[in-house]
C-alpha cells in the first residue's frame, strides 16, 4: 500500500488535532462535574456515581472550611484592627472630613434643609419638640432648684440701698433706719422671685428654647460654620480619637460576640447551587478557561508524540 504524501501529512496532523479536542473537551467537562448535576440522579433505585457535583455533594463541609478559614485569618481582631487603625485608613477618614466641611462651608441650605436629605421632616419636627421640652424642663429645675431667687434679691436690695444712701435719703438720714428693713424686705423679695420662676419660668424657657431653636434650623449651614474654624479642627480630632477608640476598645467585644464562622457558614449554605455556580464561575472565569485550554494544549502535544511513534 503507498501512502500519498497528502495522506502522510493528514496522519501527523490528525493525532494533535484529536488530543487537543479532547484535552479540551475533557478539561470542560471536568469543570462543569464540580457543579452539576445539583441534584444526585438515579437509574432503577441506583444513584448515578459523580452526581450530585463535587462542590453541590460538600458544599456543607466546604462552607464550614471557607468559614473558619475567613474568621481565622482575615476577620480575626488583629487584622481587623491592623488595617482599620492604618495610616491610609486614618488619612482617608480625615481627607473625607476635611472634604465635607469644606463643601458645607459653601452650602447655603438651611440646618433643616440639610437634614432633610438624611431624615423625614416628621422626624426632624419630632426631634425638635422632644429636645426643646427635654431642655426647656432641665433648665426650669435648674432655675427652680437654685439659689437663683436669693441672689437677685440680695443684689436688688443692695443697689437699692446703694441708691439711697449716695441720694437725698442718705443726706437726710433715712437710709439708716431703711437698713433695719434690708432683712425683711430682702427676703420677701426672695419669696417672689422663687414663686414667679415657680409659675411661670417654665412656660418663659420653653418658648424661648422653642424660638432659638427654629432660628437654628432656619440658619444657613455655612453660616453656623463660619469664624469656627478652631472649633472644626478640634472636631476633626475629636472624630479620629474616637474612630481609633470604639475600633480599640469596642471592635474585640463585638467580634466576641459575633460567630462569624457560623455567620458565613450559614449564609454559604443558604445560597441556592445556581448562584453559587454563577459566583465561583465569574470570579475564576479567566482561570477555569486557562485550565481548559491548557487540557487542550496538552492534549495536542500527546498526540504529537503518539504520531512519532
Amino acid at each position: 500500500m503507498f501512502f500519498y504524501p497528502m495522506q502522510i501529512e493528514l496522519s501527523y496532523l490528525l493525532g494533535p488535532l484529536m488530543g487537543g479536542i479532547i484535552g479540551y473537551i475533557t478539561n470542560y467537562l471536568a469543570i462543569r462535574m464540580m457543579f452539576r448535576p445539583h441534584q444526585p440522579k438515579h437509574i432503577f433505585g441506583k444513584r448515578i456515581p459523580f452526581t450530585p457535583g463535587i462542590i453541590p455533594k460538600e458544599r456543607f463541609r466546604i462552607a464550614e472550611a471557607v468559614g473558619d478559614s475567613i474568621s481565622e485569618n482575615l476577620m480575626n481582631k488583629e487584622v481587623l484592627a491592623k488595617n482599620l487603625l492604618s495610616e491610609e485608613m486614618l488619612g482617608k477618614i480625615g481627607e473625607s472630613y476635611d472634604t465635607f466641611i469644606s463643601t458645607q462651608k459653601k452650602n447655603k441650605e438651611t440646618l433643616r434643609e440639610f437634614l432633610a436629605h438624611y431624615l423625614p421632616a416628621s422626624d426632624i419636627d419630632a426631634i425638635q419638640a422632644d429636645t426643646s421640652t427635654e431642655l426647656a424642663l432641665q433648665l426650669h429645675t435648674r432655675l427652680s432648684d437654685s439659689e437663683l431667687g436669693s441672689v437677685m434679691a440680695h443684689a436688688v436690695i443692695e443697689h437699692v440701698m446703694m441708691k439711697m444712701s449716695s441720694g437725698v435719703m442718705g443726706f437726710l438720714g433715712a437710709d439708716k433706719f431703711l437698713s433695719f428693713l434690708e432683712g425683711p424686705a430682702e427676703h420677701q423679695l426672695e419669696k417672689h422671685i422663687n414663686q414667679i420662676i415657680a409659675n411661670n419660668s417654665e412656660e418663659i424657657i420653653s418658648n424661648f428654647v422653642a424660638q432659638e431653636s427654629n432660628h437654628l434650623l432656619d440658619t444657613p449651614v455655612s453660616d453656623l460654620l463660619k469664624d469656627h474654624d478652631e472649633q472644626i479642627v478640634q472636631l476633626r480630632h475629636i472624630l479620629l480619637e474616637g474612630y481609633t477608640t470604639i475600633i480599640t476598645t469596642h471592635l474585640p467585644k463585638i467580634l466576641s460576640t459575633l460567630d462569624i464562622s457560623k455567620i458565613i457558614r450559614d449564609r454559604i449554605n443558604e445560597m441556592d447551587m445556581m448562584e453559587t455556580e454563577k459566583i465561583i464561575l465569574d470570579v475564576m472565569k479567566k482561570e477555569l478557561n486557562a485550565i481548559v485550554w491548557l487540557g487542550a494544549l496538552l492534549g495536542c502535544i500527546i498526540g504529537t508524540v503518539n504520531s512519532f511513534f
